[in-house]
């Protein structure tokens, strides 16, 4: 482990919003040329979230009890945030984390942060919430001062109150009156000694976990509400379908039956119990006569269709000039469109009483969803109420605003009971937002010494964002009446990008040139899933870096590492490599192979590197990830286990794409609409071990890491079986076919 202080660093997106709470200051060096005048130091800035919700009672409530209350903007959505953040307060609080109660994302109660997307939680949230909380213990020790007559020096917090030499001690509770802590957050809190710290840094058992083991009420699917009825959707057979009839007759008199909804192209149902509910949308759905279009893409040449498809371009590196001498070397790799897959379908409860709406949801942006809901609704976003509730499987942008959206149409319809609405499992995977298809070219040369030279890179992609706060960004605003149409989709900016994040390789190339082909036009619909661009683009760089060691005659490993000039890059290379026993030349068992990735996730958040031994059965074409070992630099650590966790589902999520995921389609629509026709990593071929090493940069900012480990897991094992069977594959997902197909079984 390695323990670095390369100096803090301001986050680079200002996406979120929080609310009061202490400041982080940042140093910002390197500013100006050294034959410049001297000038005065850069003013300290309020971290990201806090400059837009300033005030410090909108992130830290401490009640006369002493009861301690934080407030985040973010969504837990698995990934351990509630832990962490209770973490990073209590520290800074000097109180025992049972003793805090977190309210996350809720449009009546929390600061604006926003999506929680990107790996950002820590990074925008946690940053704030340390601020905040160090500044409330500064005034709580000024108060204390007062009132002992002593120096706030003197003074300590410990364990919910302000203790002095002398012993006497006020309880918090009894200094914040007044409105003490409504004031503004300033830039410069004075911060706990690093050294002193007891709980930032240790593996806190996760708060979430206690209820789902146990089965209470963990998910927006479990929740239950006393009159509580059910709503299901009928779904068009295919996008763009108009219902031109329907026949609601017999549907009227069954069981349960409370009310069926038709607004224009839309038509849905209400009945007292769910099954009443699952049995009339069934005899609902054969009573409907819809108009279809075909999907405009040839399901068996997409890739090559959308390239050919208009395309904003954007030089997102021009650095050097190309050269044209040196051995070079091309490839093309393809990503199909992968679903979100969530375990549990989407759901959502929504209630319409004495004209307000609220929703409870597994949205990841409850703000956006509010904007989204009230525009389609035609009501004040303040006569909407945002509720997040987990999710069953929540990443990216899935159904979740979908069904809040059929929620919110249901409650407006039969007001006075909250109406539930959960999706199927065939609504789930024949209609939420998709990762993109993408493709990326590469061309590289080498000198003679075995060094890039030139770089070319072009991806192409659709966009990678059609998430709420825009009506129509909702499924169901798109049927109506008077229907809301979908936003032209834009690109999302670097440095974070969208189609393009991790496009421009981390690696030391003087000669480099990258470009984002930008496709506006969506034959399927597609959004966000996790990482983004990264996981292809990151798949393709650090597949190439294999090709182009392999052709250098150089050790993977060491390849990278002649073209990496970070140390933070160079150590999470060097110690996943030498915690999985890589050595060059050391031959996998027969049958095995062995591969190496890396990448620093959007060229800005965590470091991870990441080498696998793989078997491969040659009969069958069978892929199986036996071991993994990963390194991860995530600045300072605030929950070590936590961020194993994360790097460990990464590694499963990504072995799942890069092996199985693909959806299948027909000019008629989604084929892949069951767990059949869309495969998934199953128990039996989990591997045995997974390994996480973290390092620990303590004092560090926080870097995002949910999202860290996709790409190099799918590049590793891509790697891997080059290794193990000679033969190279660059179009996802690796199946059983294609192995067989290429190793000519």
């Amino acid at each position: 482990m390695t323990n670095t202080d390369l100096g803090l660093r301001p986050s680079r997106r200002a996406l979120l919003t929080g609310t009061g709470a202490l400041i982080v200051s940042f140093s910002l060096g390197g500013a100006h040329a050294e034959d410049a005048p001297a000038a005065a130091p850069p003013t300290p800035q309020l971290p990201v979230d806090l400059k837009t919700t300033p005030m410090l009672d909108a992130w830290v409530r401490i009640d006369a009890n002493g009861a301690v209350t934080i407030f985040t903007g973010k969504a837990e959505l698995g990934q351990g945030i509630k832990t962490a953040l209770i973490q990073v307060a209590a520290e800074e609080l000097c109180v025992d984390p049972a003793a805090i109660t977190l309210i996350t994302a809720d449009t009546e109660k929390a600061p604006n942060e926003g999506i929680t997307s990107g790996s950002h939680s820590m990074q925008d949230s946690g940053t704030a919430i340390h601020s905040a909380t160090a500044q409330v213990r500064g005034i709580l020790i000024g108060l204390a001062a007062t009132a002992f007559g002593v120096g706030p020096e003197t003074l300590k917090a410990a364990q919910g109150a302000i203790v002095a030499a002398d012993g006497r001690k006020l309880s918090y509770g009894s200094l914040v009156k007044d409105d003490v802590l409504h004031v503004m957050a300033v830039p410069t809190p004075e911060f706990k000694d690093l050294q002193t710290y007891s709980v930032v840094g240790t593996s806190m058992p996760r708060v979430d976990i206690p209820g789902k083991l146990t089965g209470g009420v963990s998910y927006v699917q479990d929740l239950r509400f006393d009159g509580m009825v059910h709503g299901r959707i009928v779904r068009p057979p295919s996008y763009g379908a108009k219902l031109t009839s329907v026949d609601t007759s017999h549907v009227e008199t069954m069981p349960g039956v409370l009310k069926i909804v038709r607004d224009g192209n839309y038509l849905a149902l209400i009945a007292e119990q769910e099954f009443q509910a699952v049995q009339a949308v069934r005899v609902l759905a054969t009573a409907a006569v819809w108009s279809e279009t075909p999907i405009q893409l040839d399901p068996d040449n997409y890739h090559a269709e959308l390239m050919k498809l208009p395309s904003d371009d954007y030089v997102i590196l021009d650095k050097g000039a190309p050269v044209e001498g040196g051995r070079r070397f091309e490839a093309t790799f393809h990503r199909p469109f992968n679903a979100h897959g969530s375990i549990g379908p989407s759901c959502a409860v929504a209630l319409m009483q004495d004209g307000k709406l609220t929703i409870w949801s597994h949205t990841q942006g409850v703000f956006p969803l509010r904007a989204a809901v009230a525009e389609m609704l035609h009501l004040p976003p303040p006569q909407v109420h945002c509720i997040h509730v987990e999710g069953a499987g929540c990443y990216g942008h899935n159904a979740a605003d979908d069904v809040g959206a059929d929620a919110a149409l249901l409650a407006r319809a039969f007001p006075g009971r909250p109406v539930r609405v959960q999706w199927m499992r065939e609504d789930e995977h024949a209609w939420e937002p998709f990762g993109p298809a993408m493709t990326s070219n590469i061309s590289a040369a080498l000198d003679a010494s075995g060094k890039i030279v030139d770089w070319r890179y072009d991806v192409f992609s659709n966009t990678h964002s059609t998430r709420p706060p825009g009506a129509g960004n909702l499924l169901a605003a798109w049927y109506l009446a008077e229907p809301f149409a979908q936003p032209v989709p834009k690109p999302i900016p670097m440095p974070e990008g969208g189609g393009d994040r991790n496009a421009i390789p981390i690696y030391t190339i003087a000669n480099a040139h990258v470009t984002h082909h930008f496709i506006k036009a969506m034959p399927i619909r597609v959004s966000a899933l996790r990482g983004l661009g990264a996981y292809t683009n990151v798949f393709s760089i650090e597949s190439f870096m294999d090709e182009l060691a392999l052709a250098a005659g150089a050790d993977p490993v060491e390849f990278r590492l002649r073209h990496l000039d970070d140390p933070r890059a160079r150590d999470v290379v060097t110690l996943a490599a030498e915690q999985f026993g890589w050595s060059k030349g050391k031959a996998a068992p027969a049958g095995h192979g062995y591969g190496f990735a890396f990448a620093r996730y959007k060229n800005l958040a965590a470091y991870c590197a990441i080498a696998v031994d793989i078997e491969v059965d040659h009969e069958t074409g069978r892929v199986r990830l036996v071991r993994a070992v990963a390194a991860v630099d995530s600045g300072q650590a605030v929950n070590p286990d936590g961020i194993r966790n994360q790097i460990e589902g990464a590694i499963i999520q990504s072995t799942s794409w890069t092996l199985y995921e693909e959806v299948s389609f027909d000019k008629t629509g989604i084929k892949s609409r069951n767990w059949g026709s869309y495969p998934i990593l199953r128990f039996p071929d989990l591997p045995d071990t997974v390994e996480v090493h973290v390092i620990d940069r303590s004092g560090q900012p926080y870097l995002g890491t949910g999202e860290a480990g996709q790409g190099p897991t799918s590049a590793a094992l891509a790697n891997a079986l080059a290794n193990a069977t000679g033969a190279r594959l660059r179009d996802l997902p690796l199946s059983r076919e294609k192995v067989k197909r290429a190793i000519g079984v």
